[in-house]
């Protein structure tokens, strides 16, 4: 085996190891991991909280807090435009946190319909991400 060879193996193999560390990394240490769009996010990628909310939304309740279902004004405009009362928002439990916290899914549209447009905003309303299917 030439010098050359080795080498080329021996980068193959740093490579494949690097790739198989970011899969395991992944699956463990999902906070990290940042997705490929960073304007959306997948429902495995949301914490587990945002995970019960959708479920919740989709069930119609109930709701931890009265103001959850409200209209949301987009006030910020960072969603796209719509109609007053296009825009509902749920609350996100954020653990340790004693109030509401910053983070909520917003819903455009029929919050039960799967054609519903779903954001996520951990930060209250400073940025969204919209939830891929």
């Amino acid at each position: 085996m030439t010098h050359s060879t080795s080498a080329l193996l021996w980068a193959v193999a740093v490579l494949l190891g690097l790739a198989f560390a970011a899969l395991l990394g992944g699956a463990h240490a999902r906070e990290s991991w940042v997705s490929a769009d960073p304007a959306t996010i997948s429902r495995a990628e949301l914490p587990v909280e945002a995970r019960i909310t959708l479920d919740l939304i989709r069930r119609g309740g109930p709701f931890p807090h009265d103001q959850d279902g409200t209209v949301f004004g987009n006030r910020e405009r960072l969603l796209p435009r719509a109609p007053r009362g296009h825009y509902t928002e749920y609350t996100v439990r954020t653990p340790g946190v004693r109030n509401r916290g910053a983070r909520r899914i917003v819903v455009g549209g029929d919050p039960r319909s799967s054609e519903a447009e779903l954001w996520y905003t951990e930060d209250h309303y400073q940025s969204f991400r919209r939830i891929r299917p």
